[in-house]
């Protein structure tokens, strides 16, 4: 690429363009995105070496133009360009945010695509083009949660090319559509490897119609028509993902499909593309006449499986009739895999009675991980907790017939995006100490340990300041929401559901307010106590829980009492430009799920990496944080998971209740008329809490009985934060001890224990 020519060509595109309104910036993101998709020659990619495919519902990319830039080596030149015309050189931020995913899964994915691309290993990605993101998240004047269509598309979508060419008819038993690829480039930061992600659309076939199978990310499945859906997207996308690999293969390699695992390793991200299996050895059978016992064994070569989660109710089952009525083929190739697993187990020893933990096939259901486990190759956790908790309980039985083929990849993030992109000053101070390597490789951090003196300890704390002031300038533009930079910054980001215990948070706060009231907690530090999330559109206890959080803050904020010393705010549309404001500016990162719940966390080694201490429990990544960046210097409360599954089956949250009055009367503001309830949703939420619900038990994820931990957990940390130095030093120490936490280590280890490939950087 011809860095120079192409810098000049920006400048005449900057300088052609006069209007400086919001259609002048549009179009100035479309002409130079195109312009930089010429130069980089973007034609699609082949299998001649091993190459890993990356399965995903979600892939959560954010802003593509400044990481694309940046990627070229010409994201501070861009922005000179910028500035010399007139122009706000961070006037993109608005732009271009590909919201298509929903949280920590979906990033994840995006993460580890910009690792494979920087590392060198051929690493593409495998979605769906949703016609819509998410949902724009808006909040009626009660505090609750709307949704709105979010047309990412709006602005145009240069980064991506559509190839006609290499479309696929995905046919269902009642019903076929074709799969249209849309090819978006990953660059590789400062080498010259381009990957690719390519994202399905789907459109009518030749007089058929259109499902809307890519209109929304994640169709609510609460009804049959909802689940149905589901079924067909996750369809759609693995049959046109297999389908395209198989034929890039036979092109470059032949009809030789026995050698297709030698050249192919398919990673399946959570279970949304396990059906992805079934096709694979469908094809195998019905387009290259292979027996099925070959198809099998196949599949088991080149597939493997990451398991995000160890709750029942997010292990996808499918029923049969369902399933028989839109794929029986694929039906009937999981009936065949169960028989034969049923066999092996058989030759292996296992009772009749015992096989139905193994099953593939039970009570009409379709158990799609169980599935996944039989078939890949390798499986993996993606913390040491949730890989440890995989092996003693949820995969146990598996792991004594087949031994070996569970093993723990922690996650990662990548620090191209998490701290050079998001937080420059940060980078910069670290880069003046010890050089900017560790852009490629995080885990040269640790070499400035022996430098943090007075010197940096002060330009710490005023890159943070300023952090914090952008966030709040951010913040006030976005919503007309005004904070105060000089408090502490308590942030809590992430998607809202029960287990990650948003209201466990809010409850605390309540507790302070309450106190403050009383007279008490004279010396607390003035605090700014931050949510952002999206629930599930049709997740009706995380909409209360959001309402609830709102209608506090609404109480909190303009009590006289409070105001100034606590503020609540709810950052409305959560996303990932959202993000990369609000890691930097955090000192206190909340991440406190229940032990023994949250697989990983990603959010958490953002909050690290950016200086922020950690007020959490001992679950996910945490664990890990802790480890490398000591106890010390994060603030640890709470049951862990032994503990947990110690207590569970007599667990009684009621005598906590009468106990402890002060709790009482906080639990109570959700059902004693602190807040208007109209529709009873906060009166649902108390009675689950209280009483259990469904198949629930009564404080289910253990809000109540960690509740005072937590309270005396966080009032240390604000007391530690009135020593600005010493606390400044904690915030550092989680930074500087981040390095196991890139995505590019996760990646290497995908390719060294998992696919096979050589890493060659």
């Amino acid at each position: 690429m011809n860095k120079e020519k192409l810098l000049r060509d920006i400048d005449e595109i900057v300088q052609s363009q006069k209007g400086k309104d919001s259609d002048g910036i549009v179009s100035l993101y479309n002409e130079i995105s195109k312009k930089c998709m010429e130069y980089i020659n973007f034609t699609g990619i082949g299998n001649e070496t091993k190459t890993a495919h990356y399965l995903s519902m979600e892939f959560l990319m954010g802003r593509m133009i400044d990481s694309n830039l940046m990627a070229m080596g010409i994201l501070e030149d861009t922005r000179r360009i910028l500035e010399k015309h007139g122009w706000d050189r961070r006037c993109f931020e608005d732009i271009d945010d590909y919201a298509l995913g929903n949280g920590g899964l979906g990033r994840l994915a995006a993460c580890f695509l910009d690792s494979g691309a920087t590392i060198g290993i051929n690493l593409h990605g495998y979605g769906i083009r949703y016609k819509y993101g998410l949902f724009k998240q808006v909040f009626s004047e009660d505090g609750a949660q709307k949704e709105k269509e979010d047309d990412w598309q709006v602005f145009g979508d240069p980064w991506s090319v559509r190839r006609e060419d290499e479309k696929e008819e995905i046919v269902f038993a009642d019903a076929s559509v074709m799969a249209v690829p849309y090819d978006m480039p990953v660059i590789g930061f400062g080498n010259k490897k381009i990957n690719m992600l390519r994202l399905w659309q789907s459109e009518p076939s030749a007089g058929g119609t259109d499902l809307g199978i890519s209109d929304f990310l994640y169709p609510d499945d609460s009804t049959d028509q909802g689940k149905t859906l589901r079924l067909r997207q996750q369809y759609f996308f693995a049959a046109a993902s297999i389908r395209s690999i198989m034929k890039k293969y036979m092109k470059e390699h032949g009809d030789d499909v026995s050698c297709f695992s030698e050249f192919n390793q398919i990673q399946l991200n959570d279970t949304h593309p396990v059906i992805a299996i079934t096709e694979m050895i469908l094809v195998l059978m019905k387009e290259y006449g292979k027996t099925f016992d070959f198809a099998a064994r196949t599949a088991g070569r080149c597939f493997n499986y990451t398991n995000h989660t160890v709750m029942p109710e997010a292990l996808e089952k499918w029923d049969t009739v369902l399933l028989g009525g839109i794929l029986p083929e694929h039906l009937a190739i999981a009936r065949k895999l169960d028989r034969r697993l049923c066999r092996e187990l058989s030759r292996a020893g296992e009772k009749r009675k015992a096989r139905v933990n193994y099953r593939i096939m039970e009570r009409d259901r379709l158990h799609m991980a169980r599935l996944a486990v039989y078939v890949c190759g390798h499986v993996n956790g993606v913390s040491e907790i949730h890989t440890g908790i995989l092996r003693d309980s949820l995969f146990r039985d598996w792991l004594k017939i087949y031994p070996g083929k569970l093993l723990n990849i922690t996650n990662g993030i990548t620090q191209r995006r998490w701290l050079d992109l998001c937080n420059p000053e940060l980078f910069g101070l670290i880069a003046s100490r010890i050089g900017e390597g560790f852009v490629r490789d995080l885990s040269l951090l640790k070499n400035i340990r022996p430098m943090i003196d007075e010197g940096f300890i002060d330009d710490f704390i005023k890159v943070k300041q300023a952090r914090k002031r952008e966030l709040a300038e951010y913040i006030a533009k976005k919503q007309g929401i005004v904070i105060d930079p000089s408090t502490v910054f308590d942030i809590h980001i992430k998607r809202i559901h029960e287990y990650k215990r948003q209201l466990l948070n809010i409850f605390s706060i309540l507790y302070l307010y309450f106190e403050m009231k009383d007279g008490g907690l004279k010396d607390f530090r003035p605090t700014t106590f931050i949510f952002g999330g999206k629930a599930a559109a049709g997740y009706k206890r995380a909409k209360a829980i959001i309402k609830y959080i709102n209608m506090a803050a609404g109480l909190i904020n303009n009590d006289p009492v409070s105001n100034g010393r606590l503020r609540i705010v709810f950052v409305e549309n959560y996303n990932v430009s959202y993000a990369e404001k609000l890691f930097p500016a955090a000192d206190a990162s909340v991440q406190i799920s229940t032990a023994g719940t949250e697989a990983s966390g990603t959010g958490n080694m953002k909050f690290m990496l950016n200086g922020a201490v950690t007020l959490g429990t001992m679950d996910g990544a945490n664990i890990e944080i802790v480890e490398r960046a000591g106890r010390e210097n994060n603030y640890i409360f709470g049951a862990d998971t032994d503990e947990i599954n110690r207590i569970r089956e007599s667990y009684d949250p009621l005598p906590l209740l009468l106990a402890d009055k002060k709790l009482g009367r906080v639990v109570g503001t959700l059902s004693d008329g602190t807040f208007e309830d109209d529709d009873g949703s906060l009166g649902e939420l108390y009675g689950a809490l209280t009483e259990g619900a469904s198949w629930h038990r009564p404080d289910h994820y253990f809000v109540l009985h960690d509740f005072r931990a937590f309270i005396e957990c966080r009032l240390r940390l604000n007391m530690d934060t009135a020593d600005e130095r010493p606390f400044a030093r904690k915030c550092i120490n989680n930074s500087i001890s981040a390095g196991e936490f890139s995505s590019d280590r996760a990646v290497r280890q995908y390719a060294d224990k998992i696919w096979g490939i050589t890493v060659n950087e």
